[in-house]
């Protein structure tokens, strides 16, 4: 899994799989998933994430496992 944070676009994305996207849809305003050819989430967009966090430290994400 890798997590990457586009400050040009103020984009937060998390890629689950390496598999080829096959396609997206936006399924509310701001978030974007990506489909596989199996019809399987590979990649979870969110956008304008500065605005959707105020005061969120966007250069550190910490993950935490169960």
């Amino acid at each position: 899994m890798r997590v990457r944070y586009d400050q040009a676009t103020d984009a937060l994305y998390v890629r689950l799989d390496e598999s080829a996207v096959a396609e997206s849809e936006e399924v509310r305003p701001g978030l974007v998933l990506d489909f596989n050819e199996r019809d399987q989430v590979v990649g979870i967009e969110l956008r304008r994430v500065s605005k959707q966090s105020p005061g969120a430290n966007l250069k550190e994400i910490s993950v935490q496992v169960a």
